[in-house]
Formats: C-alpha cells, structure tokens, sequence
C-alpha cells in the first residue's frame, strides 16, 4: 500500500512523517529536531544518506532543512528579521563561499500572474544585483576588496516561454558562469497549518510543480552543471488535504459519541494511506485536482518574499 500512496507535498519534513505514522522505519533517512522556544521557531533536519532512502522518499539524497515559524504569515517585522537570520545561517552552512569573487545566480520560478505562484519572482524583484557593477566598473566600485557576485533571472513558466525551465537555466550558466544557483520557488504542502508558516532550504535542486503533480524536469547540479540550492514556503494545499483533516476531526468527535463510536472506531482503524484514498475517491472528480490558499495570500507573499530576499541580500553584501 505504501509504493502506491502518493502524497502532494514538496516537504521533506511531510514525506518522513508520513511513514512515522505509519510506523515504517526508513533506513538511510536521519531526522534532527531543535526548536527555539524564545523565537517560537523549529527547525527539522532531513537528511537523506543513501539511494535507498532516497527512493523510499521519492527524494534526491541530501540535506533538506524545514523552518517551521507560526508567525511566519504575521506582519511582525520583529519576527521576520529573525526568520531572515535562520535562513541566512543555513545557506552559510550550504554554500561553499570561501573562493574570492563568488558569483551567485538567484532564479525566482513561477507564475508572476498567479499570486500562489509569485514567490520565486517577488524575491528577485527585491535582491541587491551586484554582477553588472561589478564586471563593468571592479570589484572596488563596491568599495570592499572582496565581494560577491549577485545576479537573478524571472525564466516564467513553460506555458509563457515554451521552454523547460532548466533550458533556460542552463543556458544562462553556460554563458555567465556562477559558481552556484540558488532556485526560490512556492511548494505544496500536506498539512494545512504549515501554509505560508514554513520554508524549506536543501541542497538537492529543485522539481518545479512536483508538488502539485504538474512536475517538470528538475533543476540540479546534474542538470545545470552548478551546485543547486532551493528554497521553498508552501502557498497551497491539496483539496484532499483539507477534507482528510476534517474527517480525523470527525473520527475523533465519532469515538467520544455513543452511538456513533462504532463507525469512528472502524475508520480509526484505516492507515495514513487508506484514509487518503477514502477521500480521494469520496471528492472526484469535481474537487480532485483542486489546490487550496488562504485569502490573504497576496500580502502574505509579498511579505514572506522581503523576508528571504532580505536573508540573500546580507549573504551576498
């Protein structure tokens, strides 16, 4: 059952939950746990050692880091700033930057025209470029001895441009030469309460609209011949998500309820995967494909998007 039960997520964190409630042991699969409780913030290590994890997880083998920040969708400038400073502690721990003039191309994935979609795009719009000042006046004109290289492209979407995103991608390394790529993009998340509260940062590159089930050819240092770091904040959920969570509430109501304790008991007794399934099929096919966001998520981007820029901008300063 479990090779068959495909959940729409992009989040490592999710797809390891998944199986521990299940209570499948994956091997090769290391998960670290640390939460800040002054900030509020807890962040999850996933790392995913050998091939076998990975085809467990249906991820490449690497370090996925989750933060998960309840405040995440407040308008807290306070907590952002923090936030900011997480994110920027790992992508120190990720990039190699110890070479002089380190070059840096940020790609912002989406849908500009679909506000979900616009994260990866909202942040280019807000980073310092530095490459175009530094090739044409020096590394002094800066006014440091040492810097670093920042440039960003928006490639859109294959329906706007008629190209896979990784072609265009590609095509820009081979002829500006970064040292690494760092792909933003918005993800689908499983649990409801994780949306627009979360980022994700790994090493592995990235699968746009994997999570969705629209997936195109990834973007890795396979692919693009650079190391590939993606950072991720899921903006929707699936339809299915939501129902299956209302129907746990339901279980939960029927088990406390005497005449209705029989039937909760029954379906208490459905794993993760059978659940999903059950409301799969009790939604198809009007909400089946259906993928839910919050209605403030145009301020709720925005917001988010200045916060990971802000994290990019103090690494690349």
């Amino acid at each position: 059952m479990i090779e068959k039960y495909s959940i729409r997520t992009d989040l490592a964190l999710e797809q390891k939950e998944r199986f521990e409630a299940d209570n499948v042991e994956i091997s090769g699969v290391v998960l670290e746990e640390k939460y800040d409780e002054e900030r509020d913030i807890k962040v999850t290590t996933v790392r995913i050692e050998t091939e076998n994890g990975a085809r467990t997880m249906g991820k490449p083998v690497g370090t996925y880091i989750t933060l998960e920040a309840p405040e995440l969708a407040v308008p807290d400038e306070g907590y952002h700033r923090e936030v900011s400073e997480e994110i920027l502690r790992f992508l120190r721990r990720l990039l190699d930057m110890g070479k002089e003039d380190y070059s840096v191309l940020v790609v912002g994935l989406g849908n500009r025209q679909v506000t979900p979609d616009a994260l990866g795009p909202y942040v280019a719009d807000n980073l310092n470029i530095t490459r175009h000042i530094v090739k044409e006046y020096g590394k002094y004109a800066m006014g440091k001895d040492q810097v670093r290289l920042l440039s960003a492209i928006v490639p859109g979407v294959m329906g706007q441009t008629g190209m896979e995103t990784v072609e265009i991608i590609r095509g820009v390394v081979r002829e500006t030469k970064p040292d690494a790529v760092i792909a933003i993009d918005a993800l689908a998340a499983r649990n409801s309460r994780r949306l627009n509260r979360t980022v994700q940062i790994s090493d592995t590159g990235i699968s746009p609209g994997s999570g969705i089930g629209n997936q195109r050819s990834a973007i890795t240092e396979e692919t693009v011949g650079v190391p590939v770091v993606a950072i991720g904040v899921p903006t929707v959920v699936d339809a299915a998500t939501i129902v299956g969570d209302a129907m746990e509430n339901l279980i939960a109501q029927m088990e406390r309820s005497e005449t209705m304790k029989g039937v909760g008991v029954v379906l208490q007794g459905y794993n993760a995967a059978e659940k999903y399934e059950l409301v799969k099929e009790l939604i198809a096919p009007h909400l089946n494909g259906m993928f839910v966001t919050p209605k403030d998520v145009d301020e709720t981007v925005k917001r988010i998007s200045f916060t990971i820029s802000e994290a990019l901008n103090r690494l690349f300063a």
